[in-house]
């Protein structure tokens, strides 16, 4: 009886300890995931565009689609991937991060560019063949999971970076919950998005009371506004966020002036004022993590115009594409 009873101990201390490892892998997952927000916020502002024009009953089937790429992507290539530069050239990491940094910065900068200067739009020729629904489907859904790829690896090596020192089990059971989490998350939020007009249109033909109707109504009128402002937030935190990484990689660099200098206008504004320290020291970091991420991405704008865009080209064999 005495050694059932010790047994029964054991199985319980292993139980606490799984039970506090799950603990370990949620907490350091939902962190890996807050640091990953910038690309988070525009991967749920980009993909409703795939969707346009496509019928009512189509839109939830596309989105299933790109959020079993998306899914896919993180799992099976990128997940595996960040296994093997954390094992065997942890040193690769931070040069990675600043690339996907530096890549945010100009995909941010190059919305505010176009916002504030339009491209001209050149009419399509009226003989330009027109690809049948289903062609039009898969090209959209292959060209929006080839966009997740991008932006799924600069979530991977973010949330990669944000993990402390780890067994590889943990870190791969931590990727693996920032995965599947951010994909459920991010196409979760896309599907009730694109749907939105159409719950809004539906309660505003179908309730039952006048508050179902105005509520239905306002959805339909705000859903607009809505999608800018969520274009403008995607837009501000992929730069912030971009800006943040180069600043922090710099600094593994052995570069601290960058970081040092915010983190010092930081601390003045939060003197300024003792009652609010904790947001204004946030904010004035995120301001100017945020001023330096536009910097480069607009230096990087001409950069990838005239010299990446064409060398990709080349080695491609594909034109250079023209700009988002």
């Amino acid at each position: 009886m005495s050694g059932l009873l010790a047994l029964l101990d054991d199985v319980a201390t292993i139980a606490k300890i799984a039970a506090a490892s799950l603990d370990d892998v949620a907490g350091q997952a939902a962190k890996a995931g807050v640091k990953a927000a910038g690309a988070v916020i525009d991967d749920a502002a980009v993909t409703p565009k795939y969707v346009h024009g496509f019928p009512a009953a189509r839109e939830l089937p596309i989105i299933g689609k790109i959020a079993l790429g998306s899914i896919r992507n993180k799992l099976l290539i990128l997940l595996p991937a960040a296994l093997i530069l954390s094992t065997f050239a942890p040193w690769a990491i931070n040069p990675l991060l600043m690339i996907g940094g530096a890549y945010l910065c100009f995909e941010g900068a190059e919305k505010v560019h176009h916002w504030l200067l339009p491209p001209a739009h050149h009419d399509v020729p009226l003989d330009e063949p027109v690809a049948d629904a289903a062609h039009l489907e898969a090209g959209k859904v292959a060209g929006a999971i080839k966009t997740d790829f991008i932006l799924s690896a600069e979530i991977m090596t973010i949330a990669l970076s944000a993990i402390p020192d780890s067994s590889l089990w943990t870190e791969a059971a931590v990727l693996a919950v920032v995965a599947i989490g951010i994909t459920a998350a991010v196409y979760g939020g896309v599907a009730l998005i694109v749907k939105a007009d159409d719950i809004g249109l539906h309660m505003a033909r179908t309730g039952r009371l006048a508050a179902t109707r105005a509520t239905g109504r306002g959805i339909v009128r705000g859903m607009p506004v809505f999608m800018r402002v969520l274009s403008v937030v995607g837009t501000a935190a992929m730069i912030w966020v971009g800006g943040s990484i180069i600043v922090h990689g710099l600094e593994g660099f052995g570069i601290g002036g960058p970081g040092h200098w915010i983190e010092h206008m930081a601390g003045i504004a939060a003197a300024a004022v003792p009652g609010a320290a904790g947001a204004l020291h946030w904010a004035t970091t995120a301001l100017f993590d945020g001023i330096l991420g536009l910097g480069l991405g607009l230096l990087l704008i001409p950069v990838v115009a005239k010299a990446i865009a064409p060398a990709i080209a080349a080695l491609s064999g594909k034109p250079a594409a023209g700009g988002h």
